[in-house]
């Protein structure tokens, strides 16, 4: 809610009866002027315009401060590349939204060229994964707490600081377009403030209010984690949560601390568009013509650095997928795992929403003269499963269908009916915060306890819908050794009919030139009465170009 002042008025600026209230003041002070003037004018007359009035200079006594752009030239109106990243801020503080959902339709809404929808991307995701930060900073420059603040006010404060600290815009620029933006969108009173703050932030460069806020120690170098959390912009319980998963996933002890800031630079670093042409049915050929290359890890992958990756050939129409290259390793690598039953397969993805690793799973069951039934508990995403699978032929159950239910109850529903079940299971998604960069700000410690009795509900269910001798893959987009070690390891406890096979082998076979993503062997309980076997895999940001994707892949040898 805007103060009085805010409404009508600058802080400190007179109402209408003037600043004291006296007219006779006011008089007195016009005669001194009209004795003096003849002295003083002299020093003046560059200021006086063709009246002969000249500006009133105020009282503070301090260097007056002009605009870089005479009023002719200042934006009235916010351009359209700002505009959309405000907007798509706005639905993701307002509305819960995420940001790749809702940037491509403000970009494609305000008709934006290849260049101004690259500055638009970049300035979005800036403010959302410098979040931390830049509060950090508006902080000390701003009267009041920011919570309380109007939401779209500090949504373009943040824009603002971006464009100030983390991006090659001129102060002058960064300025004048987001008090026009503030003033186009919100009103006038708080482009007022929002000017004030800002001016405030160009006071010191990045790095000076690094050093301020979140110094480091002088003789280790080291950083406590409260300078952690603003210098990489990570709430402190995801870096614990971080630091941790290293560890559970045998990183090495020694450098781990430096590997930690690896990773979490890692997360504040920019995503290479990742690609996959669907097998048997898209063509990577003119995408590589468009501009893209090949990819390095995964088959029929390619990687785009030139902006919207919509406009490629192929995209459109689903053939051509936009999908993290750790998420397609994970589909094919459990659809490389032997079974050799002899009769065709049927394959189940659990948990499907909204469709990318279901839409590879569908090409490759089709190659495999396999069916697919693709699971998914909401609607909603229901719907986005299937436009996914659209441009996947053999709908209908030839190779592919869909199921709009709850996971929990195949099992029962349908024991051992499936040759290779996916359990691409709901996470804190720790591992994806570089492409998803409002989740660090949403997810809580308390989510997790939720989360994880629910994959272990999921689990249970898949065992029971797994044929003998099938295979099932776990996978998570997160490192969090709740979510993925443990699971694995109380699994393995409950179902002693599992084996844990050599995940990072399967993944190697399909990625010859992935290294260093084995994770600590998930050991099976001593008092389980059988034998431990296998490994499990951690993708990491820092080290492998992806995102922190958790794989397990099991075989049932006995129901």
């Amino acid at each position: 809610m805007m103060s009085e002042q805010g409404k009508g008025r600058r802080p400190g600026q007179p109402g209408k009866s003037g600043g004291s209230g006296r007219p006779e003041r006011r008089q007195e002070q016009r005669g001194q002027g009209q004795g003096q003037g003849q002295d003083q004018g002299q020093g003046r007359n560059e200021r006086r315009n063709d009246q002969g009035r000249t500006r009133n200079r105020g009282t503070s006594g301090g260097p007056r401060q002009y605009s870089a752009s005479a009023p002719s030239q200042r934006r009235r109106s916010a351009d359209p590349s700002r505009l959309a990243a405000f907007e798509t801020l706005t639905a993701v503080s307002r509305d819960d939204a995420y940001a790749n959902l809702v940037l491509p339709g403000r970009i494609a809404a305000h008709r934006l060229d290849k260049r101004d929808a690259g500055f638009a991307t970049e300035l979005t995701y800036g403010a959302l994964r410098g979040q931390g930060f830049y509060d950090a900073v508006l902080a000390t420059c701003v009267d009041r707490p920011l919570d309380q603040l109007d939401r779209p006010v500090l949504d373009a404060l943040r824009l603002g600081a971006h464009q100030l600290l983390g991006m090659r815009v001129p102060s002058h620029a960064a300025l004048d377009s987001t008090v026009s933006l503030v003033r186009d969108q919100i009103g006038a009173g708080p482009s007022g403030l929002v000017n004030a703050v800002l001016r405030k932030v160009t006071a010191r460069d990045r790095e000076a209010w690094l050093d301020q806020l979140a110094p480091v120690d002088e003789q280790t170098g080291a950083a406590s984690d409260d300078a952690l959390a603003i210098r990489h912009s990570h709430p402190q319980w995801i870096i614990r949560a971080l630091r941790q998963s290293l560890a559970t996933h045998g990183r090495p002890a020694e450098g781990r601390t430096a590997e930690l800031e690896a990773l979490l630079e890692a997360d504040n670093a920019a995503p290479v568009v990742n690609l996959v042409a669907l097998p048997g049915v898209g063509d990577l050929r003119p995408v590589i013509e468009a501009g893209a290359e090949p990819g390095p890890l995964a088959p029929g992958s390619a990687l785009y650095r030139d902006g919207d990756a919509g406009r490629l050939p192929g995209v459109k129409e689903g053939t051509i997928r936009v999908q993290d290259v750790g998420s397609q390793l994970t589909a094919r690598a459990l659809a490389v795992v032997p079974v050799g039953n002899g009769a065709p397969e049927r394959w189940l993805d659990l948990c499907a929403g909204p469709g990318g690793k279901a839409a590879l799973l569908a090409a490759l069951a089709r190659e495999q003269g396999a069916t697919l039934l693709a699971n998914e508990p909401a609607e909603h995403r229901a719907r986005l499963v299937e436009n996914a699978l659209a441009a996947v032929p053999g709908g209908s159950g030839d190779t592919w269908s869909i199921r709009c239910g709850d996971g929990r109850d195949l099992g029962t529903e349908q024991p051992e009916a499936f040759d290779r079940i996916l359990v691409d299971a709901p996470c804190t998604g720790l591992g994806a915060l570089r492409r998803r960069p409002e989740s660090r700000w949403r997810r809580q410690p308390s989510d997790l306890g939720p989360l994880t009795e629910l994959q272990r509900q999921l689990l249970d269910s898949a065992v029971g819908a797994l044929k003998a001798g099938g295979v099932l893959g776990y996978v998570t987009c997160s490192p969090h050794p709740a979510e993925t070690v443990f699971q694995v390891q109380d699994v393995l406890k409950r179902h002693p009919g599992l084996e844990l096979l050599d995940t990072t082998g399967y993944l190697t076979e399909v990625a010859p030139a992935l290294t260093d993503a084995g994770s600590a062997p998930a050991e099976r309980p001593a008092d389980s009465g059988a034998h431990a076997t296998g490994n499990t895999s951690q993708l990491w940001p820092h080290l492998h170009a992806t995102d922190a994707m958790f794989m397990a892949l099991f075989r049932k040898v006995a129901s």
